[in-house]
């Protein structure tokens, strides 16, 4: 009986000793995806004016890296607080910790390198060798033009700084463990050519993210079908909302027309429209609607003709739950 426990305690520390050693390597040797590249980004019109459509229109970096204004309808850009961070993704919003938004603006990271921010962007690992959780899709910008990314550094350049340090993020536990193997090395691709309308749509949509938002997460993980909604936010108040299914299926964007698809994001940047006050209970989302809004009307068309193509889901997602208070 002694032998057998002998050997049980035996078998026993050489369990506790490997997960340390594999917690304390997943600590301390990831993330791993190499030193940030030396590269020199010349800021020119043209790239700051790509980028300055990228960031605010596209890949939206403007949007979570600025102030908003959560008692007006989709939450309206604060004016003057472009890039300066501190926006909040926490437990509330199914995510697994609390993510903060950073400082972009050249106060933010105006002594970071050109590749310091470009492997940010690209495989989520800052300045200091620390894992960016993916609230920034990091994995998806990875996937990139590389030229697309220097023009959004470009632009983040030319930003008015703005001093302000939000607080630091901080996953919970196991997630401060995994996120150091979420980081990976980019894979740039070439922007595909405007005539493939379903390949440039298709990069555009992983550009806007698009997958993220309308994929049911849990505690960071994907756990819904693709693109066919059901991640949801919840309010300050206890509303629940729920993300939208775009699959071509007739319970997602099945039955609507490009111009219906486009004229959904454009009623928000009509000059007629003025973002009205939300009240406690009332509906509210976190698109960003004016900012999507003011993307190139071909760019929707394109991003609309390759949902087309994506497999059609049938789940039907109950949009808003008001708060019961």
């Amino acid at each position: 009986m002694k032998k057998v426990l002998k050997i049980f305690l035996y078998l026993l520390v050489i369990i506790v000793i490997g997960i340390g050693g594999l917690l304390a390597y997943v600590k301390i040797a990831l993330p791993n995806v190499g030193d940030a590249p030396v590269i020199s980004i010349e800021v020119t019109p043209d790239r700051v004016e790509r980028g300055k459509y990228l960031a605010n229109n596209v890949a939206v970096c403007i949007d979570c890296h600025s102030g908003r204004d959560w008692g007006l309808f989709s939450g309206s850009l604060i004016p003057g607080t472009e890039g300066e961070g501190g926006e909040i993704f926490d437990q509330s919003m199914n995510f697994p910790g609390r993510f903060v938004s950073k400082n972009i603006t050249p106060y933010g990271i105006g002594d970071w390198t050109d590749g310091e921010v470009l492997r940010a962007i690209t495989s989520g690992v800052s300045r200091d060798g620390k894992a960016l959780f993916p609230v920034m899709p990091h994995p998806a910008y990875g996937k990139m033009d590389k030229e697309d990314i220097y023009s959004i550094i470009a632009y983040l350049r030319t930003l008015e700084p703005i001093e302000t340090n939000p607080e630091e993020s901080k996953p919970d536990f196991p997630m401060n463990f995994i996120i150091n193997t979420i980081p990976q090395k980019p894979e740039f691709t070439t922007i595909p050519d405007r005539t493939d309308v379903v390949s440039y749509g298709r990069y555009l949509a992983g550009a806007a993210s698009c997958f993220d938002c309308h994929t049911k997460q849990e505690k960071g993980k994907f756990v819904g079908k693709d693109f066919a909604g059901g991640f949801e936010f919840k309010f300050p108040d206890g509303s629940i909302l729920r993300s939208a299914n775009i699959t071509p299926h007739e319970t997602g964007i099945g039955n609507w027309t490009k111009e219906q698809f486009v004229e959904r994001f454009k009623a928000y940047t009509d000059s007629s429209f003025v973002p009205h006050p939300v009240g406690p209970g009332e509906f509210q989302t976190v698109m960003p609607w004016t900012f999507y809004g003011q993307m190139e009307t071909f760019d929707l068309e394109a991003i609309f003709s390759f949902l087309q193509t994506i497999e059609p889901v049938d789940q039907v997602n109950e949009l808003w739950t008001p708060s019961e208070n």
